[in-house]
């Protein structure tokens, strides 16, 4: 009994990739979502810190988190943390015995591992840090090679590489669980896709979406600006069912001129479904289609588990939409008005966010979560800029910058209520609305130069003294 109660106290370890920093914190709490587990961070919690020591879990909810987390790098037991080697010996012989003594008696095999954040330590240092342990009581034999158990020891330097402390700002000790998957990052490469496009999404990141939209086996997933599926790979490899929609022709048939270096034109095996195929994920592509992101063509339910999208900018990829600004001529008799597909015409920033986020309203399961990308222009940007629906609530709002004067965040909502008959325009009656209309002049703003022409008066500002 006493030592399941000692068990029950056990707090982990996370270290996690300094990389990506907004991300982290929203993946890891939709991981634990997924267990049923709260974010239950341990005192002096720091976001931005490459060390999380996290409450309330089990072995097997952190197994389940880094079963999947491309932000994290590697999950320990925490046996003992301190300030000073000093404080973590102390923190060390404070540990209950008897959690330690299954993973060092006579017959078990181990090795120690010294890993430091922001410093180099020479290997004659690692072994002195490893020597200085021996108060731990290891009966154990050591094998580097093929341990039974691992430990490490982490010394946490801080986070600026240009003031480097001589002693650690905190020191922790634990036994490993489990490392993180950041090897799909490398896998998963878009430079070895099958089938890639002018705005194939980053390995990474597409595996952060999924996780964010708290994408699981069996679920069906849409993205409606499709693209060459780099989203529909990352959710397929959690094990749901995918599908997506284009309104571009050529992409969603893999035809025309090739985004490869060296390369004119597409080959006859390059579309979506060859890129499932190649991650062994076939099974779970359900099928791809071109339509228009801003028609209805799919019947009025809850159909959908997660929609995960990176909707077009207008920078590498035209905004645009079935339609025509000039007039109509009234149609023969007998001729059925909507039976030719109209040219296209632009389709603003603001229309496609209201459009998505109705969209996602009426076809997302109770609970479903919309994953999306809204470009911004930095100087402009306030949080009244992200635009909101009476059915969805805001999760989180994760920054990536892109540029000096440009940024997009990743935004994810969650279906809290079924939509009621005004809900879709809800919008226009919102004081935030002219505030997101700014994004439709993002491209011009994009291209505009302000950026640079501020930077080159502040420059002679510098200089003349002024």
């Amino acid at each position: 009994m006493a030592a399941f109660s000692s068990r029950s106290c056990l707090q982990y370890l996370l270290h996690l990739a300094q990389d990506n920093l907004d991300f982290r914190l929203p993946e890891i709490k939709a991981l634990l979502a997924l267990r049923g587990k709260p974010f239950r961070p341990c005192e002096n919690f720091r976001e931005k810190s490459p060390f999380w020591c996290l409450d309330g879990l089990s072995e097997e909810d952190v197994h389940s988190i880094m079963a999947r987390s491309v932000c994290a790098k590697s999950a320990f037991e925490l046996w003992g943390h301190g300030q000073t080697h000093s404080e973590l010996r102390t923190s060390l012989l404070n540990f209950p015995s008897e959690i330690m003594s299954p993973f060092m008696h006579k017959d078990s095999t181990y090795r120690i591992n010294v890993y430091t954040f922001n410093k180099t330590l020479l290997f004659a240092d690692r072994i002195k840090r490893i020597d200085a342990l021996e108060y731990l009581p290891f009966e154990g034999r050591v094998s580097l090679k093929n341990p039974q158990h691992i430990f490490c020891l982490l010394e946490d330097y801080g986070t600026d590489p240009n003031n480097i402390p001589e002693d650690p700002n905190y020191i922790y000790f634990g036994r490993w669980i489990a490392d993180g998957q950041r090897d799909l990052i490398r896998s998963h490469s878009v430079k070895n896709r099958h089938f890639i496009g002018n705005t194939s999404m980053d390995a990474g990141l597409s595996f952060i979406m999924a996780n964010h939209a708290r994408v699981k086996q069996d679920d069906l997933v849409f993205d409606p600006f499709v693209g060459t599926g780099s989203l529909l790979v990352a959710c397929s490899h959690f094990g749901a069912y995918v599908c997506g929609t284009d309104i571009d022709y050529n992409t969603i048939h893999g035809k025309g001129r090739s985004s490869r270096k060296n390369q004119k034109w597409r080959g006859p095996d390059e579309n979506i479904r060859a890129n499932l195929r190649q991650y062994g994920a076939q099974k779970m592509y359900v099928d791809v289609m071109v339509s228009d992101a801003s028609k209805p063509a799919w019947r009025d339910a809850a159909l959908f588990d997660a929609i995960v999208t990176d909707p077009p900018y207008g920078i590498r990829e035209a905004t645009r939409r079935t339609g025509s600004h000039k007039d109509i001529a009234k149609p023969a008799e007998g001729v059925f008005e909507e039976s030719h597909v109209p040219v296209s015409q632009a389709y603003h920033l603001s229309d496609i966010f209201t459009d998505l986020l109705n969209f996602s309203a009426h076809h997302l399961v109770m609970g479903g979560r919309l994953v999306y990308w809204l470009p911004v222009y930095r100087p402009e940007y306030c949080e009244e800029m992200v635009p909101l629906h009476p059915c969805l609530q805001l999760i989180s709002n994760c920054e990536q910058t892109l540029s000096s004067h440009t940024s997009r965040r990743l935004i994810t909502m969650e279906k809290i209520k079924e939509p009621e008959e005004f809900d879709s325009l809800a919008h226009l009656s919102d004081p935030r609305f002219s505030a997101y209309q700014g994004h439709n002049a993002f491209r011009e703003k994009y291209f505009s130069g302000l950026n640079k022409k501020s930077t080159k008066e502040n420059n002679k500002s510098d200089v003349s003294g002024d």
